[in-house]
């Protein structure tokens, strides 16, 4: 079940520079901390549904995100991740249209839920939200295109690479200490767009090499620089 967290205050969160809601007045922040939804999510637990209605932008407080799309043969391809300070769903609420992708919690997960009518209050009062916007549809399609041709045109072993240097850069405590990352291998298959049993079997050759070692359904990365070799090795 999900269940109501700790109330947030806007204006108080450490994300809020990096959030698209960093483009709002502080007005504009009272509004949303009065008129926002949040809620906690455990791990494995779906935000919203691919499908369904979105009812306002979903602002992460806390925690790891995947956002998903089932194809028609019911396999999952990851199309992006998402962490604190990011924001989903707008694409699908400024077209009027339902939810083309999932969200589903990585790690238990604290997420805000911004009212459409709120939402749009904002961007039709703040030139500077709406060009803060712009910017991120625009960044967002930069990177789908670049994830649609390393998908078509890498190898799976550079693919796994790189899907590797990304949750590594999504994990990352901010020290020095060495870390581990906790992705299952259907997730880590879905994030490179192959099958469950070619990402396992390229991992452990990664393993092998010494680049990562693993521990049930963590993977610890052991040397970034050989493993940005191997994912521009043919690029």
């Amino acid at each position: 079940m999900v269940a109501p967290s700790v109330p947030i205050n806007c204006q108080g969160c450490p994300h809020h520079g990096q959030s698209l809601l960093g483009a709002c007045q502080h007005n504009e922040l009272n509004l949303i901390a009065a008129g926002k939804l949040h809620q906690s999510y455990h791990k494995g637990q779906v935000i919203f549904q691919q499908g369904s209605r979105p009812g306002g932008i979903y602002c992460i407080h806390q925690g790891k995100v995947k956002i998903s799309k089932i194809s028609a043969d019911g396999k999952e391809q990851i199309v992006r991740l998402a962490k604190e300070g990011d924001v989903l769903g707008y694409r699908s609420l400024m077209m009027g249209g339902n939810f083309s992708t999932a969200a589903t919690a990585l790690t238990d997960c604290v997420v805000c839920l911004v009212p459409r009518a709120d939402f749009f209050s904002i961007i039709s009062q703040n030139p500077q939200f709406s060009q803060a916007l712009m910017r991120l549809l625009a960044q967002a399609l930069g990177e789908t295109e670049e994830r649609l041709l390393h998908t078509a045109y890498k190898p799976v072993r550079e693919r796994l690479a790189e899907a590797l240097l990304m949750l590594h850069s999504l994990f990352h405590p901010g020290t020095d200490a060495r870390f581990s990352i906790p992705i299952s291998r259907d997730d880590l298959a879905a994030l490179m767009g192959t099958a469950k049993e070619t990402a396992s079997r390229l991992l452990s050759e990664l393993r092998e090499e010494g680049l990562v070692v693993t521990q049930g359904s963590r993977i610890t990365v052991l040397d970034v620089a050989r493993l940005r070799q191997v994912a521009t090795m043919y690029s």
